[in-house]
This record gives structure tokens, sequence and C-alpha cells, in this order.
């Protein structure tokens, strides 16, 4: 189907940039100018602000799971199986059908008390991560009297039929799971690993045997500082066991001592136990102050590589053999990161970003006096030997409010081909996409948000005003913690699970930072299953789509001169016209000439990448 003709585009984008705002170079703080400042609040009927996104539904939370009783019922991450999305909540889970992501309709609900109770799907089999105190082995929610009762660690599910899942198995470990991720065989398709995060103390030994806490990195009988590994075999999910982990911490000690964009102290936290000290901080020092575990870790699979967000450090590991994981390389950042937290790599593997949850999600870190650079994301590039460099910084650039628990959280890769694209929760700063194809000036390119759930706090002497608002609210306490916990494009819609609204499905517009081609072009990848922290490697069919997008990159970033573009674009609609061997024969000619425009480039690199695309097209057309 055609989408955009590229003189159209060309003609769209000069007029759209005479009204576009202006994106500067470097981030400065934000100001209440931005639309997402000042919405109003509301739990249903909040405020909205778009820019480049469309809301295609909200979803409430099924009454099973709809509180609001602190973290009790707040959903958490999400995964995705052929029509269906897997929602976590810390009480279970949802099945959503999402067949018509206009109408998600709910296939079942599983009570389960599971904090925090991210998923992951393979096949029909779901994995949940299970840690705290409160979770047990039948599922209940009367909480944990005896020790033998308690769960922690991952749970699987079999959802072959989605309306009514089976618990098969609780596999215990030693920390339990925070998260977890997906880790496929390389050598028996029936073999998956799943890579346990989380840091948490290990349990007691009388409660599981093997446990140790342990303050020596390197005691191979320290149940801490190691990356715990489940093997399971697909076919018999009730034999999976816990292997011996990944010990990639050893060595990683680092300064403490916070030197530049420092977070004020925490009363409630002990100096040097998750978090930097500050500068006058007298403090003993901890015996370790480098990480013992990680709070997420991305698989790359097709890459052999695995990112490592832990605390202090970012962590690549060599995952060739998922049973023996080495480390390649480890950075840390004495200023900005106070507690590293998810990962992601560019589809080419040639950088990294990693998000900082800055508070731990539940503060309203996105003020217009909070500091900028922390509770945002870094872009971090490897060299070829996967040496990595820590390149730009990127935050939110709207001012929330005070009653919006805002910082980075989770996200994914959106599939535009010829850019690194982004798509991220901001918890109740809502959901954006963050460009970072170029590393060292990551720049915002759409959003979707709404205003606090609660409203502001009453002053001394209430107005009525105020009053009715609170009455609308429901009386609901304030400081609700809510937003998107994670937003992810996943077959042409941004899901994001709301933490206390429930599921919204999103779809991108086009923008003059983002053209219908290369929405388009994303649309082309679909995938079977996506969990999140198991990123695939993105490949497209020959598209003229396709081909557009590097156009319209190339209009955009004026990357070659304006009359080879308009005679391209030209030539790209009269071969679109033929078919057959002639579209083919148009197309080989135009990759030639392009071939010729690739030295007088400014951005040779995408001329010569379009002039491939062009060639491709032209042997499909064949």
């Amino acid at each position: 189907m055609r989408v955009d003709r590229g003189l159209n585009f060309l003609r769209i984008l000069l007029l759209a940039s005479l009204v576009a705002p202006s994106i500067a170079s470097a981030q400065t703080y934000p100001t209440r100018q931005d639309p997402r400042s000042n919405l109003k609040p509301g739990r249903h009927d909040a405020g909205t602000a778009f820019l480049g996104m469309r809301l295609v539904s909200n979803t409430h939370k099924p009454p099973e799971l709809d509180s609001t009783r602190g973290l009790t019922f707040a959903n958490s991450d999400i995964a995705f199986g052929t029509h269906y999305a897997y929602q976590g909540n810390f009480a279970g889970f949802t099945i959503w059908d999402i067949t018509d992501p206009a109408k998600p309709v709910v296939a079942s609900v599983v009570k389960c008390t599971t904090s925090q109770g991210d998923p992951s799907i393979v096949g029909n089999l779901l994995f949940i991560s299970a840690e705290g105190a409160g979770n047990r082995n039948d599922c209940g929610s009367q909480g944990v009297q005896d020790p033998k009762d308690h769960m922690a660690g991952v749970r699987i599910f079999d959802v072959s039929n989605a309306k009514a899942p089976k618990l098969v198995k609780n596999v215990q470990t030693c920390k339990g799971s925070h998260t977890h991720t997906v880790v496929p065989s390389k050598k028996d398709p029936n073999i998956i690993y799943i890579y346990v995060s989380g840091q948490s103390n290990a349990r007691p030994e009388t409660e599981l045997a093997g446990c140790k806490n342990g303050t020596d990195p390197d005691d191979p009988t320290n149940s801490l500082y190691m990356l715990d590994i489940i093997k399971v075999e697909l076919d018999h999910p009730e034999r999976a066991v816990v292997i011996p982990g990944a010990r990639i911490f050893s060595g990683l000690d680092v300064d403490a001592t916070c030197k530049q964009f420092c977070a004020p102290t925490d009363p409630r936290r002990p100096a040097g136990r998750g978090g930097r000290r500050v500068p006058g901080d007298t403090a003993a020092e901890p015996l370790h102050t480098g990480p013992r575990n990680c709070h997420d870790v991305t698989a790359y699979p097709a890459l052999n590589l695995l990112a490592a967000a832990c605390s202090t450090h970012s962590i690549l590991v060599d995952i060739s053999n998922p049973e023996k994981p080495f480390r390649i390389d480890a950075l840390t950042d004495e200023n900005n990161y106070q507690g590293r937290h998810t990962a992601a790599f560019s589809n080419d593997g040639t950088k990294m970003m990693q998000t900082d949850e800055w508070g731990g999600g539940t503060g309203p870190m996105c003020q217009e006096s909070s500091m900028i650079e922390l509770g945002g994301n870094t872009v971090i590039t490897l060299d070829a030997k996967k040496k990595q460099t820590q390149r730009a910084y990127f935050k939110l650039p709207s001012a929330q409010s005070a009653e919006e628990n805002c910082v980075a959280h989770n996200g994914g890769i959106i599939p535009v081909p010829g850019r690194d694209l982004y798509v991220q929760a901001w918890y109740q700063g809502g959901i954006n996409v963050m460009d970072f194809t170029d590393p060292d000036k990551a720049i915002e390119i759409a959003y979707f948000d709404r205003g606090s759930i609660d409203p502001p706090a009453l002053v001394d002497v209430p107005s009525a005003a105020a009053e009715a608002a609170l009455a609308a609210s429901g009386g609901r306490s304030r400081n609700t913690i809510g937003g998107s916990w994670g937003a992810y494009y996943w077959n042409g819609m941004v899901y994001s699970s709301e933490i206390d609204r429930g599921l919204d499905i999103v779809e991108l517009t086009p923008t003059a930072q983002l053209s219908a081609n290369e929405i388009a072009a994303a649309k082309l990848v679909v995938l079977t299953d996506y969990n999140p922290q198991s990123q695939p490697q993105i490949t497209w069919p020959p598209a003229f789509v396709v081909v557009r997008s590097y156009y319209d990159q190339l209009v955009r970033g004026k990357g070659l001169a304006a009359d080879r573009l308009s005679a391209i674009a030209t030539a790209l609609d009269a071969a679109e016209m033929k078919s057959g061997a002639a579209r083919a024969s148009a197309l080989n000619a135009l990759a030639r000439q392009v071939d010729g425009d690739v030295k007088g480039a400014t951005d040779s690199a995408r001329v010569r990448t379009m002039a491939s695309e062009i060639r491709r097209l032209a042997t499909a057309s064949k």
C-alpha cells in the first residue's frame, strides 16, 4: 500500500519545520510550558497530551486486581505471544486477547500473590518472577507463617489454554527473582535458560538448603554476587532446575563517594548500601562497594551478548555458552547513576542504553526542580572489542507534578530502519520515544502523558475546588503509585502496562520527526512472541517504505543535495508504477545512480544503505 511519496514528504517536512519546536543540542531543565506539565488530575478522567502518538484504547484492570492498596495490586511488566498480552501484577496476572487492539478482551485473570510478577512467555509456558516475604507456594494471599510455604524464585504456568492457566512448578532460588530474562540454548531448541536478577539477601539455609549470605564476591559458596540461572526443558517444565550461576561481579569495587550531580542524603538508607555516599558523609565504607547482583539484564541472543544493569555498573556479558556466561567489560559512572535499572541494545549491537531508577520508582523525580542529571537514560557505545564508552544523557523533558511518581523505567526498541528509537515508560511521566541514533545527542520525538492520578494536596484552608477534586477521585489517598511500568512496541502498536489504570494501547502517528514511511516500515516487522528482556534481532523485508524511510531520513537530516533527493523520489515513484522485470530494471538503474551520490553526500553511510535497499527491492521484484 502506498504510504507517502517522497516529494510529498519533502514538502510536508519543510512546512512542519516552520511550526515544529526546535530541539536543542543539549538538554536544559524543563519548564511548566510543556503541554504535559499542566494536565488535569484524575484516575480515569485525567487530562492528556500527545505528540506523535494517539491512544487506541485504555482498558481498566479486571475487578479481581483493581485496588490501590500500596503496591499489593500494582500492574507490573508485560510480555507478548501470538495474539495475547501477558500482564504481570503483584497479586497475579492477566492474559489479554489483543486481536483487536481497540477492544482488548480478558482471556483470564489468575490471582496469585507474586510480587512483583514480571512475566516472560515461551510457547505455552509463562514464567513469573517472585520476590519478597509474602509469596506462597499455593499462590495464596494470607502471607507466610511457615517458611516451608514461602515461594521466592520463578513460577512456571502452562497457558496452552489461555482461559485456564495451570501452575506447573515453583522454582525456588536463594534470593528470589525481582526480574528475569530468557536466553535460548544454542544447541537444543527444547532448552531455555532463565537468568534471574534481584538484589535481595539470601534466604536462611534452614529455609532453602545451600543459601548463604556473605561479603566476598570470590567465595564460591556465597549466594550473593552471583547471577542465578534456571535450566528449563520446554517439553518437561516440571524438571526445571537451578544450575550453577554466573559470578560476574568480582573485582568491581568502586569509590562510593559521589563527585558530581549527587542525590541528597536519604536518612532512611545507611551510607554505602543501595547508593553512593555524598561528599562529607563520613560513615564507614562497606566491605564491598561494587554490585552484588543486577536489577535487570537484557539478552541479545543473536549477538551472544547480555547487557546487565547492576547498581553501580553497566556490565557486558558473553552468553555464547548460556551455562557459562562471562564478563567482557564493566563500566561505572561516579556521577549520574544512582541505580542502573534497565538496558537495551541498538539493533546493530554497536550501542546500548541504560536507565537510572533514581528513588526506586515511587518518588516524584521529574519535577521542575529535580536534578536533570539523575533519573534518566545514558547512551553507551561499544567498540570492536566490546569496550563500553559512555556518551549522551537523556531525561524526560517535561516538568511533572509533586503528585506524580516519575523516573526512567522500562522500554524497548521500535523497529524503524536506519534509526535507534526507544519507547519507554516514565511511570506517571507517561511514555515517550527517545532517538539515540546519534549517541552524543539523544532527543525526544514522541510522547503520551496523563495528569496525575491524585489531585494536589489541600491547603490549610481547603478550597471548594480542591475538595471537589479529591471527592471526584473517590477519596483516594494522595501519592497513589501509578503510571506506565513498561512500554513496548509490538506488531504495530505500543503497549503500556499502566500500574493503576490498566492497559494502554497507543499507535505512532507521523510528525516532522517520524514519517509515515518509517511507521509503515516498522509495521512490516511481525513477531510471534516478544519478551522485552530478550531482545530479537530485527530484519525488514524488501519494500518501498523501507527505501523511503532512508530517503525521509536523508531529507530530514539534509544528508544529500535537494536536487538529487527530488530526482530519487521521482525515480522511486516511477519504478513503483511498474511490475516484474521492468520494475527490477528501473530499480537497479536507480541504485547505480545512488551509488554515484555516496561520495558527495554529507550522510554517505545512509545513502549507501539506501542504494543497498533499492537493490534488495529490485531482486525481490524479479
